[in-house]
């Protein structure tokens, strides 16, 4: 069911996203179909107390994936979005490349390789145990969503949280009304059952900036989507006072504002780059085993729903 009556006013940022035609191919004069009512990215984190025992420089960017001295150290999750992204990005081009050998210094083969070293530096592909191995000490960085990664880290001590500085994908979690939603009913006179019609009037109340509250408090994991305007209440140091600090980057949860700049959300792929992630992961391993065999499922979802929405906005 469209939103389209809601103010938009704090998402002009989101709206390229947002608007889509009826096919859900992403459309500057389509309507709203979802509202984000937080977001967040991809996020490193490490733990500081194996890093300044054994005199490992801190990690700052995707390139540090690749360091020697984090060989076998690494857990990760298994979207090929994700694995392949931080390979892009390692390599200066975009989550959203569509053509990688016009697009990525040395092509496809280049891409090649720098995903084999990735493969043998990262221990654990696996987007539900990645965050398990990270505590209980089998690895000692973890690559993830923030919304996955900042919880955990909070409960632990002698941990960092980094956005990598060359920027990360983005994601959102959205407010949507499903069509089916509305039922007719022959029961209690054949009333037409459905959403409240203040539903629109209510998204608008939590997208004030003032709503913001809960995530600059760390009581929502995320960002609101008033902070990506630049618009954020203030926390009372009441609130705060005698709260454990994360070492973080982050910024009320969301990266900081010269990062967020080379942030990216992630857009569908065309035919031909889906190819290419056939390729490029076909050659790190055995298809029908772990990691692969969960990317050409992906992969197969994603030639069937490309031009719909998710949760993550993929």
């Amino acid at each position: 069911m469209s939103l389209d009556r809601i103010m938009l006013s704090s998402l002009t940022k989101f709206q390229i996203y947002l608007r889509r035609n009826c096919e859900g191919e992403i459309d500057p004069k389509g309507d709203i179909w979802a509202v984000p009512y937080r977001w967040g990215c991809m996020v490193i984190a490490y733990k500081t107390n194996k890093f300044q025992k054994h005199k490992l420089a801190p990690i700052e960017d995707w390139a540090d994936l690749w360091r020697p001295d984090l060989a076998g150290r690494i857990s990760m999750v298994d979207s090929p979005r994700e694995v392949v992204g931080a390979v892009l990005k390692y390599m200066g081009a975009s989550y959203n490349t569509n053509d990688i050998n016009l697009e990525v210094n040395g092509g496809r083969d280049a891409a090649k390789h720098n995903l084999a070293l990735l493969a043998k530096q990262v221990r654990l592909f696996d987007s539900a145990n990645y965050l398990k191995a990270f505590g209980v000490g089998d690895v000692w960085v973890a690559v993830g969503w923030s919304s996955d990664v900042i919880p955990v880290a909070k409960r632990m001590s002698n941990v960092a949280v980094i956005v990598p500085k060359s920027g990360a994908s983005l994601w959102a979690d959205l407010w949507a009304i499903p069509t089916a939603s509305r039922i007719q009913t022959n029961r209690i006179g054949g009333r037409v059952r459905g959403p409240s019609p203040l539903i629109h009037q209510w998204i608008e109340f939590c997208l004030q900036s003032a709503r913001a509250l809960p995530f600059k408090q760390e009581v929502i994991p995320g960002a609101s989507p008033a902070s990506l305007q630049g618009h954020s209440p203030n926390v009372p140091m009441e609130l705060t006072k005698g709260r454990p600090r994360l070492n973080t980057n982050l910024i009320d949860g969301a990266p900081p504002p010269d990062i967020v700049e080379r942030c990216e959300f992630l857009e569908p792929l065309s035919n031909s780059t889906v190819s290419d992630y056939h390729w490029l992961l076909a050659s790190i391993q055995e298809p029908g085993h772990g990691l692969i065999h969960k990317i050409r499922q992906y992969i197969s979802s994603m030639v069937t729903f490309s031009g719909l929405f998710n949760s993550k906005l993929t």
